[in-house]
């Protein structure tokens, strides 16, 4: 019987094998970084001191990807921590000043500083949200009289939203978007939807965070 290609060109066989290998690897890694999860650095002081400067945090990317499967929007839990695409701010003005609607508002831009943002959910379509007096509070149908969005999210002196919420506020948060808070809410500390960055689509949400993976110590689930 007469041997087969490979079985005259060893080499050329291993080398083939390597390179379906790594080409197998290339596309599963896209494929879990595009649908199942991504990792992120947190950058700068906004959501302490829930998340450090530098921590590495899991996304469940497979949540917004399960939801678009089925044709519907991905809606996040009040209080989860979501990181999510910025817009072109300069962008957005234009198009408000000219009483036009954002087309941009799910497109991903390509040269925006900070593009990738993490702040955590505080209220959503049809609900107002009030910062006065250092607290955030937010009335819905359920809550006519109002609720303290703190002393539900609140876990401890080193976790969850600080006491003080800077701000003078009364919002109604739009359809289909989210109004969205750093944890480090005093002064200046947070840029969110109290103070420039805007109620945030759906469409721009990567996912929710799920896990802390570095500092090793301080590793935890969301």
């Amino acid at each position: 019987m007469e041997p087969t290609f490979f079985q005259k060109h060893p080499l050329t066989k291993d080398i083939l094998s390597l390179v379906i290998f790594v080409v197998v690897i290339v596309l599963g890694t896209l494929f879990l970084n595009t649908y199942i999860y991504r990792s992120y650095n947190v950058v700068g002081h906004s959501m302490e001191n829930t998340l450090q400067n530098d921590d590495r945090v899991i996304v469940n990317r497979a949540a917004v990807s399960w939801a678009h499967f089925w044709g519907q929007e991905y809606i996040p839990e009040r209080g989860q921590i979501i990181v999510f695409v910025n817009e072109d701010e300069k962008a957005v003005l234009q198009y408000r000043q000219e009483g036009v609607e954002n087309p941009m508002t799910c497109n991903v831009p390509d040269n925006v500083s900070d593009q990738y943002i993490i702040k955590r959910v505080i209220a959503f379509p049809g609900e107002r949200v009030v910062v006065k007096d250092g607290t955030m509070t937010i009335y819905n149908d359920e809550h006519p009289d109002g609720f303290v969005y703190d002393e539900l999210w609140r876990v401890s002196e080193s976790d969850g939203p600080k006491a003080y919420t800077s701000g003078d506020v009364d919002t109604v948060v739009p359809n289909g978007e989210l109004f969205v808070s750093g944890d480090n809410r005093e002064g200046s500390n947070s840029g969110d939807s109290r103070n420039g960055l805007g109620t945030i689509p759906y469409c721009r949400i990567i996912g929710p965070v799920v896990m802390r993976l570095f500092p090793l110590d301080a590793m935890r689930t969301f």
